[in-house]
């Protein structure tokens, strides 16, 4: 039977592990703007957000699943069908007030029945969730094999539209207003997690499915929740990559899943479960964009930065795993 960290400890290394990440961000971005010309202006923090607005969308829906020990591995696929059939429907003539609810609702129910098929049936999430991978991105290739463009007046407007103002150190910042449905997620899922009976019904879960049950809380609606919250996180992540791209193809974002995995991990968020929060998997997305703004600015091969984040990866993982050993040693 698995050994279960106690949850104090485990909070202990969430809040180690975020900020180990908070420090690296910070330090990142000082050395950046001490090595590179226009760097250390504001407008290359707001186009971190700028450029992973969709990432931390899906990130903070990873975070719900990795919470309590699963994994989801479709949330890319489920993103490229967001907009490959988003940009189909669009080309057809329907209106963007129909289409937009409707792909929320199919990646919610894609997330529910595979939070469903791996609590019913007990199959392992890796095994179900590969199917719901193979299963949308073979979807998006039914669709369309090229790239659709979308001229939706609507979808314009929210990919264009932005606050923007010029900098005394010359220049424009802008933010666009697709990064407030990012941050509006963010908070919601920060304030669910914290503050309500689903959200602490997640961390027992993750802590030990087993003292859940004993608790007398519904494992299988949390466990089938946070699948489903997982696949609006991915939809919706869909339709903000719509925005930025205004296009929709079918092998867009491959890999995307590790992406979203990796960023909760190095933002404290453990694998086994039961600890992490949804603003340290923001700061891990931040991370990982502002390793690429580097690459970019080096003019490097952008292979580099998965490098550097496997790398990291790896730091954090080893970080988390010698503070639980250090713990559970002083308790014994």
């Amino acid at each position: 039977m698995k050994t279960k960290t106690p949850l104090k400890t485990r909070v202990k290394i969430s809040n180690i592990s975020l900020l180990i990440a908070g420090t690296m961000l910070v330090v990142m971005y000082l050395a950046g703007a001490s090595v590179y010309d226009r760097f250390g202006q504001v407008s290359t923090v707001l186009n971190l957000f700028n450029d992973n607005a969709y990432l931390i969308v899906v990130a903070v829906g990873m975070t719900f699943v990795l919470l309590t020990g699963g994994i989801d591995i479709s949330v890319a696929s489920t993103l490229a069908f967001t907009g490959v059939f988003s940009a189909f429907l669009l080309e057809k003539g329907l209106p963007a007030v129909v289409v937009i609810p409707l792909v929320l609702v199919i990646g919610t129910l894609v997330g529910y029945a595979q939070g469903y098929a791996i609590h019913t049936f007990q199959i392992a999430p890796f095994l179900v969730t590969l199917a719901g991978q193979f299963l949308m991105r073979g979807m998006c290739a039914v669709i369309s094999t090229v790239s659709i463009p979308i001229n939706d007046p609507f979808f314009k407007a929210a990919a264009l539209g932005k606050f923007s103002w010029k900098l005394s150190t010359g220049g424009t910042a802008k933010l666009y207003y697709y990064v407030f449905v990012a941050l509006a997620v963010l908070l919601i899922a920060w304030y669910v997690l914290r503050f309500t009976r689903f959200g602490r019904a997640v961390y027992a879960v993750g802590s030990s499915e087993q003292s859940a049950q004993y608790m007398g809380l519904n494992v299988k609606r949390v466990k089938i929740g946070v699948y489903a919250i997982n696949g609006f996180c991915a939809a919706l992540g869909g339709v903000l990559f719509s925005f930025y791209t205004l296009a929709g193809y079918s092998l867009q974002n491959m890999g995307l899943e590790l992406d979203a995995i990796s960023s909760a991990v190095i933002g404290g968020t453990l694998l086994t479960g039961g600890v992490g929060t949804v603003i340290g998997s923001m700061v891990g997305v931040l991370i990982q964009g502002i390793i690429q703004t580097i690459v970019t600015y080096q003019n490097l091969n952008t292979w580099w930065t998965k490098v550097t984040v496997a790398a990291i990866l790896c730091f954090f993982i080893l970080i988390q795993r010698v503070i639980a050993i250090r713990a559970e040693r002083k308790k014994a």
